[in-house]
C-alpha cells in the first residue's frame, strides 16, 4: 500500500470539482494515446513523438510512469485546495477516449473512491509536507499505518495545532507505559474499529 500526493497547481486547480464529483484523478500530458501496459521507455518515446523534449520530457515521463505503472489499485491519494484535504482509494489506470484531444489534459485517468475530507489545518504535519511538494505526483516516503489510513490522516495533537504545541503538557514515563499497555491490549479486542485505532496510535507514537 502506498500513498500519493497530487499537486493541483500543476494540474490546474479548476479540476478539483470534477475530480470530486466524477470520482477520478488525472495526470495531464495530452497527445500520447493510451499508455496501459507501457514501460517507462515506451512512455518516454510516446511523449517525445507528441512533442515533449528536454526537462519537460523527463518530468512528464517520471509522472506518467508513476501514474500508469507505480500506482496500484488499492493505493491511496491525497489532493488539497487552500482549505481542505481529500483522501481517496485509487482504482486502475484507464484512458478516457472522450478526452483524448491534444488540448485536453484529462485523458490519463484513475478512478477514485473518496473516503474522507478534513480541514487542511487539521491534518498530520507529514501530510502537509507531502502536499507541499513541487512535483505533480509525489509518493509518501514515511511509514504508513497497518490499519485504516484515514484514522492516521488527522493531526494527532487533537486540537488542530502543531505537534510542538502538544509537547507543552508533560507526561511521565510511567503514564506513557501504562497508556501503551492499554493500547497493546486493545489490539486483541474483538472490536475491529478499536483494534485499528489502537494500531494507529501505537504507530504514531513509534514515529
Amino acid at each position: 500500500m502506498s500513498l500519493y500526493g497530487i499537486n493541483l497547481e500543476e494540474l490546474g486547480s479548476g479540476l478539483l470539482k470534477s475530480f470530486l464529483e466524477e470520482n477520478y484523478i488525472c495526470a495531464g500530458y495530452p497527445g500520447t494515446g493510451d499508455l496501459e501496459q507501457h514501460s517507462r521507455e515506451e512512455i518516454s518515446s510516446k511523449l517525445a513523438a507528441a512533442g515533449y523534449h528536454g526537462q519537460e520530457l523527463e518530468g512528464a515521463t517520471h509522472t506518467l510512469d508513476i501514474f500508469v505503472n507505480a500506482m496500484q489499485d488499492g493505493d491511496y491519494v491525497l489532493i488539497a485546495d487552500e482549505e481542505w484535504v481529500y483522501l481517496g482509494d485509487l482504482g486502475d489506470y484507464f484512458y478516457d477516449t472522450r478526452h483524448s484531444g491534444t488540448e485536453d489534459s484529462t485523458a490519463h485517468r484513475r478512478g477514485v473512491t473518496w473516503l474522507k475530507s478534513l480541514p487542511l489545518a487539521a491534518v498530520n504535519p507529514s501530510v502537509t509536507e507531502l502536499l507541499a511538494s513541487d512535483s505533480r505526483i509525489t509518493v509518501y516516503s514515511g511509514v504508513l499505518p497497518a490499519a485504516r489510513i484515514d484514522l492516521w490522516l488527522g493531526d494527532q495533537t487533537g486540537d488542530g495545532g502543531s505537534a510542538a504545541g502538544a509537547c507543552s503538557v508533560q507526561v511521565d514515563e510511567a503514564t506513557i507505559a501504562h497508556a501503551l499497555a492499554i493500547l497493546k491490549a486493545a489490539l486483541h479486542s474483538t472490536d475491529v474499529e478499536r483494534q485499528e485505532r489502537a494500531a494507529v496510535a501505537i504507530l504514531q507514537y513509534a514515529r
